[in-house]
């Protein structure tokens, strides 16, 4: 099972700490994630990170696919893997409504249909077969619609990219990930299991089993988010997670449609999810963040002292051993704690 962290940059003066982006380095993680919402993008921190690393791959996780064209990703993605020795990791995603139309003003369209127009764009320009054309719900290239020059020819790209760089998405639904399974190299659970894998690796089978060639897990990564508080106060430990837990499974979506809290009620906490999202949605956060279960956040985290995480940690290497899980991405971890979970995970 191979580690990565989460880098979560918010636009800290000096850029991202590079001290502990080197430790990780160090101690053999494999790759460091950013995401973009409405502030800070992906792509500059990842640029810094690539610039003062010599083996760490650097994940997008994820570009928000209706911030830029198809073909100004994969520009970014080969240049990037031009410059770092193809260290460069491509994560894209639909990300919601309410940043792609309140922020970039575009119209969210048509999530899963844009996912797969937009991979099939990104694989014909890294293969480099011939002039790029497509015609899609989405995107039309060359563009041929209203207010078109007629100008536009298809165009082949000049850098050389390379087919085999993998393209991951931050795929929750279960349709989602039936996409994933279907045109993507690996996907980014924002939480997941160890016991109960079959949530995620269910409907990325069923969309592996629709993809030319005989596609298996083995041929793709599961990358789950898996957040971290060492300490021996096991509850301070839950308690700094429980807040985030909350905003998701209670806040994130409508009520009638929320993926997080689905998945809370799928993974046994049907009463939890319920209880969690009443009080989130009536402006009750703190007592949101009391009503997620001590078990709920055992289960999807790592928590308390050292050899409780490292106890924990066999759980998940075991999932490993099916390739239920390729990648840990260990978010909020401490320089501390990724010494002890990269000990352990060796």
């Amino acid at each position: 099972m191979r580690l990565g962290m989460l880098l979560r940059y918010k636009g800290e003066s000096g850029g991202p700490d590079m001290e502990r982006i080197q430790e990780a380095e160090r101690l053999g993680f494999e790759s460091v994630w950013t995401g973009e919402s409405w502030g800070c993008d992906t792509v500059t921190p990842l640029t810094w990170v690539l610039a003062q690393t010599t083996k760490l791959k650097a994940g997008a996780g994820i570009m928000q696919m209706s911030a830029r064209t198809p073909a100004c990703a994969a520009m970014t993605m080969m240049t990037l893997n031009a410059m770092s020795g193809g260290r460069f990791l491509m994560g894209v995603g639909p990300s919601g409504p309410q940043v792609i139309e309140g922020w970039h003003g575009e119209p969210f369209g048509k999530p899963l249909m844009r996912t797969r127009e937009y991979i099939a764009i990104l694989r014909q320009i890294l293969e480099r077969k011939e002039p790029l054309r497509y015609e899609g719900e989405h995107y039309q290239i060359p563009y041929a619609g209203e207010g078109a020059t007629g100008l536009g020819k298809p165009l082949k790209s000049i850098l050389h990219g390379d087919p085999s760089n993998p393209i991951y998405t931050a795929s929750f639904s279960p349709a989602g990930l039936r996409t994933a399974g279907e045109v993507a190299d690996g996907t980014l659970p924002i939480y997941m299991s160890p016991e109960q894998t079959d949530l995620i690796t269910g409907p990325l089978m069923e969309g592996m089993a629709k993809a030319q060639g005989n596609k298996t897990l083995a041929d793709f990564d599961v990358a789950p988010y898996v957040r971290v508080a060492l300490g021996d106060d096991l509850q301070a430990c839950r308690d700094a997670i429980r807040p985030e837990l909350a905003l998701y499974i209670g806040g994130m979506g409508a009520r009638e449609k929320n993926f997080y809290n689905d998945y809370a009620k799928r993974l046994g906490y049907a009463d939890a999810a319920v209880k969690i999202q009443d009080e989130f949605l009536s402006g009750r956060r703190a007592e949101a963040a009391a009503a997620v279960p001590d078990a709920l956040i055992d289960e999807l985290c790592l928590v308390g002292s050292a050899d409780r995480i490292k106890d924990r940690l066999q759980a998940w290497k075991e999932a490993s051993k099916s390739n239920a899980v390729g990648t840990m991405l260990l978010g909020n971890a401490s320089v501390d704690a990724m010494r002890v979970i990269a000990e352990a995970a060796a």
